[in-house]
């Protein structure tokens, strides 16, 4: 199994961009990632965006952000209220806000919906990420749901017990509203990043998956 590190970076601290349509998204696709970054780059910062949130949701995105990041690390935190489920329908003025992203933060690492995602919001988010940000180490994650569209991933972040629990125990605590869902379970999370973590020989047995188009060694 080939290791990446990020250590080469001299220029600072580590700025990771996330970007998620809804508000449990980013936690959901990368948040044990985000856990192991800061335990391994603790003075990285965060740009957080997400692009539905709206009532109970957005106050829900908000705590979730900055128990995952931590509110000293969030360097920006942009909570939007784009419609769920039409924001094709106003690509435009989702794109102006990736312009604006564009001028205000040049990020080591993206984070984002991976482009086959059964979802229309998560494939426009990622589409458009490709085209404002041409020049970056972009991670497409993946969201379980009904529709069935996992797929075979090729970078895999090996995560310890610990920070699956974590991630586990955030969500929960964090997303409130979503508990009435039959597939917001405990048990979905741990066995996707159990699967993950078989298909990379994770030491500790768990990790989270990402596709990536392209990387530049």
């Amino acid at each position: 199994m080939i290791k990446l590190s990020l250590d080469a970076k001299k220029d600072g601290p580590l700025k990771v961009l996330c970007l998620g349509s809804h508000s449990d998204d980013i936690e959901i696709g990368c948040g044990g990632t985000i856990l192991r970054l800061i335990d391994q780059y603790p003075d990285c910062s965060f740009h957080w965006v997400v692009f539905n949130a709206m009532g109970v949701r957005k106050a829900e995105a908000q705590r979730a952000a900055e128990s995952f990041a931590g509110a000293d690390r969030l360097e920006r935190l942009m909570l939007k209220e784009y419609p769920d489920g039409f924001m094709p329908f106003v690509g435009s003025e989702v794109k102006a806000t990736f312009e604006e992203l564009k001028q205000k933060v040049d990020p080591d690492i993206i984070f984002t919906h991976q482009r086959q995602d059964a979802h229309q919001d998560h494939r426009l988010l990622s589409e458009l990420t490709w085209n404002t940000f041409r020049n970056h180490f972009i991670l497409e994650y993946e969201i379980p749901k009904y529709d069935g569209d996992m797929g075979r991933p090729c970078v895999f972040v090996p995560l310890t017990k610990e920070m699956c629990q974590a991630k586990v125990r955030h969500l929960m605590d964090g997303f409130a509203s979503q508990r009435n869902r039959s597939w917001f379970q405990e048990s979905t999370f741990h066995s996707l990043m159990r699967l993950r973590g078989m298909e990379c020989n994770s030491p500790s047995g768990y990790a989270e998956a990402f596709y990536c188009r392209k990387v530049v060694l």
